[in-house]
């Protein structure tokens, strides 16, 4: 919904009611306004406030990018700045970032933008990208690729066809939240990468996970076959395009093997 061309306020408005998979009366009450006054303003009869505008993309939870493609097309200025992460202004936000990466070893850990791309990472994660294509590696680095590319980590991950499966369902699950159109061409993409020859390719995605409580990634690697789940972090508070569109995606270790086999890759001065 981004770009030099704007349509309309009344069809974002209704785009992003549809996509919430809201009626016109459950976004009305929510937002506390008329039904009738809703649907002027999506069939452009009225033209609302900048206030009303920040209210009803408040209640649909709709990315800051948005809502500020949103106030252009109402007329209004953003609300929203987007500043380079190496911004002054954001400096302490950096920081935090840098702690709390730093802070996650002996476990990998790396923060990403809106569209899976590198940003930073802490040096646990370095060793276990060997045998990756070097052009996989060249910035910039988007880690979904790097992880289902067959010239990525794909051919080293033991439980293939569950970790696909789930890739794939969190960013489809993804681009229906976010509308964005350059993480709906990756989901083309990573769905157009060789799938594993096996029966649970094409089985429903719950019949792939196993009886424990997360969905593990089995890397192999030179150390032994690493067993990970992951959990994302976000800034709880952000008023910044930036800073709302940035994760920290840290690795844990699915069993106590694996965090031996992680505490000495960390404490391995040979490692890079």
């Amino acid at each position: 919904m981004t770009g030099g061309f704007t349509r309309p306020i009344g069809h974002l408005l209704r785009e992003w009611r549809e996509r919430r998979r809201l009626s016109q009366l459950a976004l009305a009450l929510d937002a506390e306004v008329s039904t009738r006054h809703l649907s002027f303003l999506e069939t452009g009869r009225a033209r609302p406030s900048r206030e009303m505008v920040l209210r009803l993309a408040e209640r649909m939870a709709i990315p800051l990018r948005e809502r500020n493609t949103m106030l252009l097309a109402a007329g209004f200025a953003p609300a929203y700045p987007e500043r380079d992460l190496d911004d002054p202004a954001l400096q302490a936000a950096r920081q935090a970032v840098d702690l709390v990466l730093a802070g996650h070893k002996p476990y990998p850990a790396h923060a990403v933008d809106r569209h899976w791309t590198l940003v930073a990472s802490n040096h646990v994660a370095r060793p276990l990208l060997t045998g990756v294509a070097p052009e996989l590696l060249e910035p910039p680095i988007n880690v979904l690729r790097l992880s289902l590319h067959p010239d990525g980590l794909a051919p080293r991950i033991a439980n293939f066809s569950q970790w696909r499966a789930h890739i794939l369902h969190r960013l489809r699950q993804q681009v229906e939240s976010s509308a964005d159109p350059v993480l709906d061409e990756l989901l083309t993409e990573l769905a157009g990468y060789p799938a594993p020859n096996d029966e649970g390719t094409n089985a429903p995605l719950r019949d792939l996970y196993e009886s424990g409580i997360v969905v593990p990634l089995r890397l192999r690697t030179v150390w032994g076959i690493l067993a990970l789940f992951s959990t994302i972090t976000i800034f709880g508070t952000p008023v910044d395009v930036t800073l709302s569109e940035l994760a920290i995606e840290a690795f844990f270790p699915a069993d106590e093997a694996t965090g031996e086999l992680l505490r000495r890759i960390a404490a391995d001065p040979t490692v890079p």
